[in-house]
């Protein structure tokens, strides 16, 4: 299987998430909450199937810089969440989102504590 396909699905998800998180932060009300949370869980659950498949793929294995990935999608996943339980916080869980954001991607272009970029063979 070609890992564009899981890469594609992997970031949609990933943009998707991260859409639905700051839908909650912009509209706190429980009129939408069922509806957020549902696509952001749908998101999410791609998201995670999608990177494991091309982690498999591509045979990375489990290092560090996959962990933390997971650590921060699992972040990603509750604020949404957490927003409609406390919606006087939004700023706080705004600024965890942006962080945690920044560090997944800093991750996944840097792959740092001993990660190697993949090369393409043709």
């Amino acid at each position: 299987m070609d890992p564009r396909l899981f890469q594609v699905l992997h970031v949609l998800g990933a943009i998707v998430l991260v859409a639905m998180t700051f839908a909650a932060f912009a509209h706190p009300v429980e009129a939408q909450r069922r509806k957020v949370l549902s696509a952001s869980g749908v998101a999410s659950l791609i998201t995670v199937i999608a990177g494991f498949g091309l982690a498999g793929l591509l045979k990375y294995g489990f290092p560090v810089w996959i962990i933390i990935k997971i650590v921060c999608w699992l972040g990603l996943s509750g604020i949404a969440g957490m927003v409609y339980r406390k919606p006087e916080k939004v700023p706080l869980f705004a600024g965890i989102t942006v962080a945690l954001v920044i560090v997944a991607l800093t991750m996944v272009y840097f792959r740092p504590f001993g990660g190697s970029l993949p090369t393409v063979a043709e």
